[in-house]
């Protein structure tokens, strides 16, 4: 490819609104452009790298028996009210009707129309097991999209799909996938770790996120150095410090005026917060749209942890309750506690549960409790872990201390299980006649996503810098002839042997000065630039530079298509020596 006939330019500036290195830099690249909010535009450069991250994805799902198909991006609504996530999922799932008035759905996942092709397809044990697996468009109207390619609301996706007949079938496959994602990602040049997740509204009780490390990731994980444990904060578990034994003692109501909060309560009591209960009030949208107040209560010195709280109580979303919704339940918002309270799901922590003679709100201005104890003073519909992990935390797995680190989402993996067969009636025949479900898992890759963390992890003050595997080009030439002449003739010579060698190279034949090719050379990011100018023709040398070095290499003309070789031989070498087989963590 000739740059003077590059469709894209690069930028000198980024526009003011990319607020990561991977937006900035793919931008002034020319890789992207932005058409709305979340909605982005891949350029030829792009699309090159885009092509061979997916091409290691297919190769990677095909040896793992993958067989790839296309399935449509609008779906008929129906297909979703069948599984009950039509009026689960809220207003981010893509609605509209059609010239018929009918419902339908853009895709934001595939389940539904999975779970509609295996009812039709698979009716005997005999055709099971099977994976299938797609790379297409999905919507998500997210409300917040952000950081260029790392948060969109249009985004193309390998989603994959296997289909067994036994639990044994689905954890093969799962573990399959499990190792088939680190050697994507090892093989596109991104570091990923696992982690516990939470399933969300795919349903099913495991899942592993595939999580790249990085300060602008959303995502806070939960992490043990000494013995493995990883988590994502949602799900995130940790050993809770035991409270010191005690007799329980009898309630006591104590003045304590203009103190809402709990630093304040332990401030003016002389205590520490982990004597004390914390009251958190939420309203939970139920499956029928109603809304339910919920109490959740936590020790002082800990946080409520929303997604444990939905999930123990399956709400499809939780908010805030107002001050007028907590009051008819008899509770007081900064002196709550759930003794007396009515009409309210009271949800409480472990710990709660095994810490005698807490402070806790009278449900009275400027009055709490002391000596509170569960069990004798009141009791809760759930008593689960709905506790924030936190850096510090000890381990559940071990006595080591957790750490917190930001990470990016690049794959999720789903042990479905018959969620969504149950609902769509997918069976199939058993060796005996007899009608089962089949048992499904669900495998995602965000590939633009996957794009921008790599571009994330590779790049210098000066640009972008391309692993070998999903470079848009290997090498760029780059021409420093003034015009018609020998310099010229001799780059087009050498850019036409290259080719014939195998070779993808982007020429740089711009009527430019060499500080602006140098410039977009660096911040394109090829992983080899070769430099042919007067000075060097005369020499009979070309000069080599590998992208993130800092020195030049001349090499003999007559020497370069093979020199140029051999460097892209020993940088695909050194980035296939990262895909190892990796041990599976439950």
């Amino acid at each position: 490819m000739r740059m003077s006939k590059l469709f894209s330019q690069t930028l000198r500036e980024a526009p003011n609104d990319a607020e990561v290195e991977s937006h900035r830099l793919l931008l002034r690249a020319g890789f992207i452009r932005q058409l709305a909010s979340g909605i982005f535009s891949y350029l030829p450069l792009a699309r090159r790298t885009i092509d061979k991250i997916e091409r290691i994805i297919r190769a990677e799902m095909d040896a793992i028996g993958g067989q790839e198909m296309t399935m449509p991006v609008v779906h008929p609504a129906d297909l979703w009210k069948e599984t009950g996530r039509w009026y689960q999922v809220g207003t981010e799932l893509g609605r509209f009707k059609d010239k018929n008035e009918r419902d339908m759905v853009l895709a934001m996942t595939h389940e539904e129309v999975v779970g509609d092709l295996v009812r039709r397809e698979v009716q005997s044990y005999r055709q099971l097991p099977q994976l299938i697996y797609q790379l297409q468009t999905k919507w998500r109207d997210d409300p917040r999209p952000r950081s260029g390619l790392i948060r969109v609301r249009e985004f193309t996706m390998k989603d994959s799909y296997s289909l067994d007949a036994d639990w044994q079938g689905l954890e093969a496959q799962y573990r399959s996938h499990y190792q088939a994602y680190f050697d994507i990602f090892n093989r596109c040049g991104l570091p990923t770790i696992t982690v516990k997740s939470d399933s969300g509204m795919m349903g099913g009780k495991v899942a592993h996120e595939y999580m790249y490390l990085a300060p602008i990731g959303e995502n806070t994980l939960i992490l043990c150095a000494a013995c493995g444990y990883a988590a994502n904060r949602e799900v995130a578990c940790f050993r809770k410090p035991a409270a010191k034994a005690e007799a329980p003692l009898p309630v006591e109501k104590i003045a304590t005026p203009e103190t809402k909060t709990i630093e304040d309560l332990a401030k003016l009591l002389g205590i520490a917060a982990s004597q004390t209960a914390k009251a958190v009030f939420l309203m939970a949208r139920q499956a029928d749209e109603s809304e339910k107040l919920v109490m959740a209560i936590v020790r002082g010195d800990m946080e409520v942890n929303e997604t444990k709280l939905g999930n123990a109580v399956k709400a499809k979303a939780l908010r805030p309750a107002h001050d007028e919704e907590i009051r008819p339940s008899g509770a007081v918002p900064g002196y709550a506690s759930p003794i007396g309270v009515k009409g309210a799901l009271v949800v409480v922590d472990e710990a709660v549960a095994t810490s005698p003679n807490l402070v806790a709100g009278a449900n009275e201005e400027g009055f709490h409790l002391r000596n509170v104890n569960y069990g004798r003073d009141y009791k809760a519909e759930l008593l689960v872990d709905i506790a924030v992990a936190q850096e510090g935390d000890t381990c559940p797995e071990c006595d080591a201390a957790l750490s917190a680190s930001r990470g990016v989402e690049v794959g999720h993996i789903f042990q479905l299980g018959t969620r969504f067969s149950d609902a769509l009636g997918c069976t199939f025949l058993d060796a005996e006649g007899k009608a089962r479900p089949v048992i499904m898992g669900s495998y995602g890759i965000g590939v633009g996503r996957l794009l921008a963390c790599i571009a994330e992890a590779h790049h210098d003050e000066q640009g972008l810098i391309w692993p070998i595997s999903v470079a848009p080009f290997q090498v760029q030439l780059v021409s420093l002839a003034k015009g018609a002449g020998p310099g010229a003739e001799a780059a087009d010579l050498l850019y036409v042997q290259l080719q014939e060698a195998g070779v993808e190279v982007l020429l740089d034949d711009r009527p430019e000065n060499p500080g602006v090719k140098f410039n977009d050379a660096d911040l394109i990011g090829l992983p080899l630039r070769l430099t042919l100018g007067e000075r060097s023709l005369k020499k009979g040398v070309v000069e080599l530079k590998i992208r993130g070095q800092l020195e030049n290499t001349e090499v003999p003309l007559a020497e370069v298509v093979a020199r140029v070789k051999a460097e892209i031989g020993v940088l695909q070498a050194a980035l296939q020596q990262r895909v190892v087989q990796v041990p599976f963590k439950d």
